[in-house]
């Protein structure tokens, strides 16, 4: 009897304490601080459904460029495909015989390739872009030029320097410089004015000149009818 007394005694004072804790949290500053917190998000909340709803062009248009801009800091490339898209381009460009490729093509993948083999390559994410750019000096070496901060290339120089931008997964500049690597333009030049203005068959026209060739080696086949008797 006096033990179960003794418990209902104890679960009401742990109770009742518990409830004063709780009251004394919820009453201190932080906890006032924290409901009113709470209280201005669930306000903005509701002005943002009750602005949508009477809206729904406004609300289309927000919800499509914040789309934008998270799909394109999804896609933002970083250095690491720089490097293995210039590669790439390298390897491309070594299979063909200096005949045949590109001289734009050809310069400025060699410019590139040169300032990774020297250092002087940098990249730089803007979020939704990315930049590489062109440095003075590696990083690693002991110039004085190269290791003081109050020497350092100012960013009004920046843009001067910028050798490729990357967006939307793509890097731009290098995929321009790539189109056509394997038509060497220095071929052309020495051409007739009438030649030099005939314009490349499209993509159509050469394969359905390819079916036609390929159709052009079948064996011929004549019906019974289309043969004369005799």
């Amino acid at each position: 009897m006096a033990a179960s007394l003794l418990l209902r005694r104890w679960c009401t004072t742990a109770a009742q304490s518990k409830g004063s804790r709780l009251d004394r949290l919820r009453n201190s500053r932080v906890g006032v601080w924290c409901r009113s917190l709470l209280s201005d998000y669930k306000e903005a909340c509701r002005e943002s459904l009750v602005g949508a709803w009477e809206r729904p062009f406004k609300a289309s248009v927000y919800l499509g460029l914040l789309g934008g801009a998270w799909a394109c800091y999804a896609t933002n490339p970083d250095d690491t495909s720089f490097e293995s898209a210039l590669l790439e381009s390298a390897n491309q460009l070594g299979l063909l015989s200096p005949w045949i490729r590109s001289g734009t093509s050809d310069g400025h993948v060699q410019s590139l390739v040169r300032l990774r083999n020297e250092g002087r390559l940098r990249y730089a994410s803007l979020g939704v872009a990315s930049l590489t750019y062109r440095a003075d000096y590696d990083p690693t070496v002991s110039l004085y030029e190269a290791q003081c901060s109050f020497l350092s290339v100012p960013w009004a120089e920046l843009p001067d320097r910028v050798l490729d931008v990357g967006f939307a997964g793509r890097w731009w500049v290098l995929d321009t410089k790539m189109k056509d690597y394997d038509i060497n333009e220095e071929e052309f030049k020495h051409l007739p004015p009438a030649l030099a203005a005939t314009l490349p068959p499209s993509s159509q026209e050469t394969e359905q000149n390819e079916k036609l060739h390929a159709e052009s080696w079948k064996a011929l086949v004549m019906d019974q009818e289309d043969i004369e008797p005799g």
